[in-house]
């Protein structure tokens, strides 16, 4: 009979769910829900007790989530069976026929089965399994013996040791997450300012005495009546999100990811009647409540941690009338002062950063300046004090960056710049943003300030060098507030940046020279980024515009300087050695034109062709085998490749013209390992570049930048900077193998040799999915007969610049060079080609739809 009872309990289970969720949809109440969870599960279990009893004297107990009555719609159920004794096989039969019927029924059960003493072992071993047996919480069996574990638990609790291994493990789930509430696919359970910050805080309040619910935290004087409930509405929040998640796929699914927050969105009624979409608006909230529990978490924790550690005596240190140094950290003395003098606000940070001896601000005032940021009105930022106290902080040798942290955190930067209060967790779908932009913004002027720090001057070499010498570095920090700041307003955010940078400068009082360079800079944020990327910096004439546009050094390092910046902050996964070295030959080629060493192609090409000659001279290469090999070569091999390229190319090819097979030749680029250089020199053919593609899209190299050459007598010498897979690192020994692979490839005429079915259409990430970008397709002519210039926009993709060169093999299109831009899952191509029927009507718009079709 035992066995057809189980379906009932399941099915009467099921209704029982069924209800609680129908309810939580008429009326959206997350605690209720849960609860209602719990219970139901309860009584399931009670149920399953009567029909299937566990071992006399056992506790049957709930605990972890469960334990707290917070049991989501497809969270395992923690439970722990409790017993007195070591189990007989008698036992063992019994647990084990209860533990399988719980599957039987519907419960996702997670169990455990120890005795106490097992407990305290486990407890001892694990700070996790100690946390969930903390939140025990008894469901049926024996009272005694569950009432014997909480109280040998809580003797064996030692708040100090459980307060420090709490923070270590949120410190490393922190740096899981990337130390950011703000990524734009955060896990709302585990990832920083979400649930689990919440659930840390009541776990040391718990252990402390303190109490075990906000409510009890707040009459023990260390919530005040806006913090509880601004951390109640917060809870609620990512409550009701995590279980419309678990509703939504229907698994105990945590990530907020792309492909769930438009439904999500619609879940909550958010639409697109303005500029933002309706998943922006819900992320942007989901921000602002993170935002919040960062802010708590930040002052409880650094509140217990003074009430735990309090020395028998407080060491005190006046500094003025209003600060004082308690136990190593600044403390305002009288928070009620800042109602009187707000820019305390702000002088709050600046001595922070002026003495070295403070390890951080005291709760107390970290909870003051919180409650007092509304005080940064209008009046507080016309307030000459105000604006020379922020430049101040700005200007400091020391702490830029937590100053900033900290004043974003609790609010106080977004009231002193409005303008930042709308990026605040905005988020960017352009598909190589990760960060929202206040995050990004914040991480420009983080490696702005790396630049002056000697620990990182060898990844950076060249920044390190211009932010020595760069004087008052200050003006970049604030061209960093402002680059991103106007993003998501709608116009050209470079420009609208530029006019709230102008007023900002203005307000401050910054010199004529300082406002220029500033205003300069953020309206020209993207222009050498630009360049560097999508021009060929080895023709003169682009080095001679750029360097006339920039105008100044001065106006170049800067430049340099918050493009770099800007790079690393925007995706970790986009830097590499190539770009690296683009930037600092476009730096170091236009500061020598600025210098006035600014000359004409014919100059240029005779300089290149001196410095190679010399370099392969020197290699014992006869001055006869250089003049054999540079007669097959035009002025416009000599003006599209650098002095270092030419001799690479002498030195490998100098008697290749004796013998008919390919040439392959790699060479390494920059330090990192990741970046490669390869040579190509073999009979041209219509098809090539498509091949070439192919052979790469199989061996996972990414094409960065093309040269594509033919030779006076019909050779094709291509240059190719590659990035290798993320698993493949540069060594002789891969670079031999590329090359000899490569070269056998060569002298097979066709494809067949490769897997045919590697080149349909690969599928897109899941966010060019759900943010798609239109692909964009310019084609235009150039000055020179026959050549014209493509510019294509769209979403990354496997196999992407194989369709593209399939294109240019079928409408016989001859590729000149092609400048290869990534950037996250995006990318800006640009190509130089040559045609003879681009001018007819017909075959321009049948060679337009063509591309489309590929993209």
């Amino acid at each position: 009979m035992i066995r057809s009872d189980l379906p009932l309990l399941k099915r009467r289970l099921q209704r029982q769910r069924q209800k609680a969720i129908a309810r939580f949809r008429a009326q959206p109440r997350s605690e209720h829900l849960l609860r209602r969870l719990s219970t139901a599960t309860d009584q399931s279990l009670t149920q399953l007790l009567t029909l299937l009893p566990l071992p006399s004297d056992t506790a049957l107990v709930a605990v972890g989530g469960y334990g707290r009555q917070e049991l989501y719609p497809h969270s395992d159920v923690d439970i722990l069976i409790l017993l007195a004794r070591s189990p007989n096989a008698d036992d063992t039969f019994a647990i084990e026929s209860f533990i399988a019927a719980l599957w039987d029924v519907g419960i996702k059960a997670a169990t455990s089965v120890r005795t106490i003493a097992q407990c305290i072992e486990a407890a001892e071993a694990d700070i996790a399994t100690q946390t969930a047996q903390l939140e025990a919480r008894f469901i049926a069996g024996s009272l005694p013996l569950f009432d014997d574990l909480q109280d040998q638990l809580e003797q064996h609790v030692d708040v100090l040791s459980f307060f420090q291994a709490k923070q270590a493990e949120m410190r490393r789930r922190h740096q899981q997450y990337q130390n950011t509430p703000y990524a734009l696919e955060p896990n709302c359970k585990e990832s920083p300012g979400a649930l689990r910050d919440l659930q840390v805080l009541l776990w040391l309040a718990n252990a402390s005495g303190l109490g075990d619910s906000w409510q009890e935290i707040a009459q023990a004087d260390l919530l005040s009546p806006a913090e509880l409930r601004a951390l109640t509405r917060a809870s609620q929040a990512f409550m009701r999100l995590r279980i419309e998640l678990h509703l939504l796929t229907g698994r105990a699914e945590d990530r907020v990811l792309f492909d769930y927050q438009p439904e999500l969105a619609a879940i909550y009624g958010f639409d697109c009647s303005n500029k933002q979409r309706a998943s922006e608006q819900l992320m942007q909230r989901y921000y602002w409540a993170a935002r919040t529990v960062h802010q708590m978490n930040t002052i409880l924790m650094q509140n217990l941690e003074e009430i735990l550690y309090a020395p028998p005596i407080a060491q005190r240190q006046a500094i003025d009338d209003y600060f004082e140094v308690r136990n190593q950290r600044l403390h305002l003395r009288q928070p009620q002062a800042l109602q009187e003098k707000p820019h305390l606000l702000l002088q709050t940070f600046l001595l922070l950063q002026q003495r070295a001896d403070l390890h951080n601000l005291s709760a107390q005032t970290l909870r003051a300046l919180w409650h007092s940021r509304r005080l940064v009105d209008q009046k507080f930022r016309d307030n000459p004090i105000n604006q020379r106290l922020f430049m101040q902080i700005l200007e400091q040798p020391r702490g830029v960056l937590h100053s900033l942290r900290q004043l974003n955190m609790l609010n106080i930067l977004p009231r002193y710049i409005p303008e930042f209060r709308h990026i605040v967790g905005q988020m960017q779908h352009d598909l190589f943003h990760v960060y929202t932009v206040d995050q990004h913004t914040l991480m420009v002027i983080r490696n702005l300030r790396r630049f002056t720090m000697a620990e990182y001057a060898d990844e950076h070499p060249l920044a390190s060098q211009l932010m020595d010498e760069f004087e008052r570095p200050w003006i970049l920090y604030i061209a960093a507030l402002f680059h991103d700041i106007a993003k998501g307003r709608g116009g050209n955010h470079a420009e609208l940046g530029a006019q709230d940078a102008l007023a900002f400068c203005q307000r401050h009082q910054l010199s004529p020279e300082d406002t220029e360079l500033v205003v300069f800079l953020v309206y020209d944020h993207l222009s050498m980024s630009t360049v560097a990327q999508k021009r060929d910096i080895s023709d003169p004439q682009v080095i001679h515009d750029f360097s006339c546009h920039v105008s100044t050094p001065r106006r170049l390092a800067a430049l340099y300087l918050l493009t770099v910046a800007d790079i690393k902050g925007t995706n970790p996964n986009i830097w590499n050695s190539w770009k690296a070295k683009l930037l600092a030959n476009l730096y170091q080629l236009s500061l020598r034109a600025l210098q006035g060493s600014n000359q004409d192609a014919s100059a240029v090409l005779a300089q290149r062709k001196a410095t190679a000659l010399a370099q392969l001279l020197a290699k014992g290469i006869a001055s006869s085998d250089i003049e054999n090999l540079w007669s097959i070569l035009d002025i416009s091999y000599f003006l599209r490749h650098e002095s270092d390229e030419i001799a690479w190319h002498g030195q490998a090819l100098h008697k290749a013209l004796l013998h008919p097979d390919p040439v392959v030749e790699t060479r390494q680029v920059g330090r990192g390992g990741e970046t490669i250089q390869l040579m190509i020199y073999t009979p041209d053919r219509d098809d090539l570049f498509m091949h070439i593609c192919a052979f790469f899209d199989l061996h996972q190299l990414s094409i960065q930048d093309a040269r594509i050459y033919t030779t006076n007598h019909g050779w094709a010498l291509d240059s190719f900077v590659l990035l290798l897979a993320k698993h493949q690192k540069y060594t002789p020994k891969y670079a031999q193998e590329l090359s000899t692979s490569l070269t056998q490839f060569l002298q097979s005429p066709t494809i067949e040799c490769l897997d045919s079915t590697r080149y349909f259409i690969h599928p897109q990430s899941r966010r060019a999915r759900v943010f798609p970008i239109a692909p964009t397709v310019d084609i235009h002519a150039m000055r020179e007969a026959q050549k014209w210039k493509i510019s294509i926009v769209c979403a990354d993709r496997k196999g992407l610049l194989y369709s593209i060169a399939q294109v240019f093999a079928a409408q016989q299109i001859n590729v000149k060079s092609a400048k290869i831009m990534t950037l996250g899952e995006r990318v800006e191509d640009t190509f130089v080609i040559q045609s003879d029927d681009l001018h007819h009507t017909a075959f321009y718009k049948q060679f337009e739809r063509a591309l489309r079709a590929a993209l």
